[in-house]
């Protein structure tokens, strides 16, 4: 019988899979210009099937083509094989890496795809393309199915489409119809409904709505940038739902709650906490931002504070301005939650710094710096100093260690310092831009707070050389050109 569910189970995954890549539709040289002519608007999706970044995308984009396929206007998501049947179809297109995807206006690239990677968000970056920038409601009850969505919306009433206002609305539509969804009307009766001609509101989706704010916000300015000002300040709320692909709308100071949050499968639960979060976000109005994120979609941000595991309760994270980061160590509660802003906001709290240990010899020649002791080890040691930024897995960083710890060697009677820290375990200062490994920085001793990234060789004597020339001393034992000095004997 447990065979018998399991196998009913794995069929119906397969088939659920194999029905959202169905909506896919699958292009090469043979068959791609004559098929994409029959289509108004199509996303396409050039790949390689051994591309990991094409795998992890497929499902999702197969999803999208599912969310998709009744869209009136219509939406055609396609792939092409560019290792097979798309070979002369990607060199047209001058495809170079994967995957690569391009918006077609029948046959025609109307533009790079640079939205989301998501299925939802991909289906709401791809209907903003397609139709007019705001959609045009004629009655009541079209008025009531268009806002029976998931989604914040920004709704013009018009009873002179021509209006000033009206051009603005529309304009600013037009420039903004992938981040927002838009809606008007100048219909009689849904004027009538309203009871006023001539306006702009913001209305929030239904499932954020709450007994703490009102759900629609009335424009009171003029002009494109007042929209564009007034829809930023109002559009997520008191408490927004911050996911990937709003992230960036949140700004510093940020409290952000992380829990199981699922507006798909969960709403009331998700809304349950959220409240809690209303309750005392609205006694903060002007002085800090909050949001609540899904603790799976951002376990990366749980573990840059030493969280791998969220339970039921809400973790709640924050940065202030200075983005120093702080963490909720008691139980939320509405009460902690409080008291933690309130700390927060009169500089009560300790940053939270992710750090190893502070060694308990830093006798080697290549001294090691952890987040607790940076300041002590790089910034306030006197020595100009060469800084490695590193990872433990990282092959080049393997590569470089032996020659580091020679160059470390060389230079210990020099008024050098050569640090290196394990930047994936370590909170790395804001000042030093670390994106890959191993990355270097020089600081000379009396100009600490201007790190210089080094992009030189590295070899021993490529890093001689530098350190010779941009000494603030000239070395002992080398010239500026970083040739060995002669030794009396």
């Amino acid at each position: 019988m447990l065979r018998l569910v399991a196998a009913v189970l794995i069929y119906g995954f397969i088939a659920s899979v194999a029905g959202a890549e169905h909506d896919v539709l699958e292009l090469g040289d043979d068959n791609f210009v004559s098929t994409l002519k029959q289509h108004e608007t199509t996303l396409v999706m050039f790949y390689a099937p051994w591309c990991g970044h094409c795998k992890r995308l497929k499902p999702e984009y197969a999803k999208a083509a599912e969310l998709v396929k009744d869209d009136d206007p219509p939406i055609k998501l396609a792939k092409v094989d560019c290792t097979e049947a798309g070979k002369e179809i990607c060199n047209k297109f001058s495809v170079s890496g994967y995957p690569t995807l391009k918006i077609f206006r029948q046959d025609e690239v109307s533009q790079d795809y640079n939205g989301p990677r998501e299925a939802n968000g991909i289906a709401k970056y791809m209907r903003a393309q397609v139709g007019p920038a705001s959609k045009q409601v004629r009655s009541i009850e079209e008025l009531a199915k268009f806002l029976d969505t998931k989604d914040t919306t920004i709704f013009g009433y018009f009873k002179d489409i021509d209006s000033q206002l009206a051009k603005t609305f529309l304009k600013f539509a037009d420039k903004n119809r992938e981040k927002y969804r838009f809606g008007h009307s100048d219909n009689e009766a849904v004027l009538k409904q309203q009871g006023e001609t001539d306006k702009i509101v913001l209305i929030r989706a239904p499932h954020l709505s709450n007994k703490f704010e009102s759900s629609t916000i009335k424009f009171e300015g003029s002009s494109e940038s007042d929209l564009s000002t007034f829809i930023k300040d109002n559009f997520h709320g008191l408490v927004g739902h911050r996911t990937q692909d709003t992230s960036r709308d949140f700004q510093n100071p940020l409290i952000t709650a992380y829990y199981s949050v699922d507006y798909q499968k969960n709403p009331k639960g998700t809304n349950y906490w959220r409240n809690r979060v209303l309750k005392v976000a609205k006694e903060f109005v002007g002085q800090i931002n909050f949001a609540i994120s899904s603790k799976d979609d951002f376990q990366h941000e749980l573990n840059e504070y030493g969280y791998d595991f969220v339970g039921d309760k809400p973790v709640v994270l924050a940065r202030d301005a200075k983005n120093l980061k702080y963490a909720l160590k008691e139980e939320f509660s509405v009460d902690s939650l409080k008291d933690f802003v309130e700390k927060l906001l009169d500089n009560e709290l300790e940053p939270y710094i992710k750090s190893e240990p502070i060694p308990e010899s830093n006798d080697a020649p290549v001294k090691v710096a952890v987040a607790k002791n940076f300041d002590e080890v790089v910034i306030n040691n006197g020595k100009d100093t060469l800084v490695e930024f590193y990872a433990p897995w990282c092959g080049h960083c393997k590569k470089l260690t032996p020659i580091y710890e020679e160059l470390a060697e060389k230079l210990q009677n020099e008024e050098v310092a050569i640090v290196k820290m394990d930047a994936t375990a370590n909170d790395v200062p804001p000042e030093f831009n670390v994106r890959g490994f191993p990355t270097l920085f020089w600081l000379p001793k009396d100009s600490k707070n201007k790190p210089v990234s080094y992009n030189g060789g590295r070899e021993i004597d490529d890093f001689i050389k530098y350190i010779a020339k941009e000494a603030t001393t000239e070395l002992k034992g080398y010239d500026r050109s970083g040739k060995p000095k002669k030794t009396e004997l």
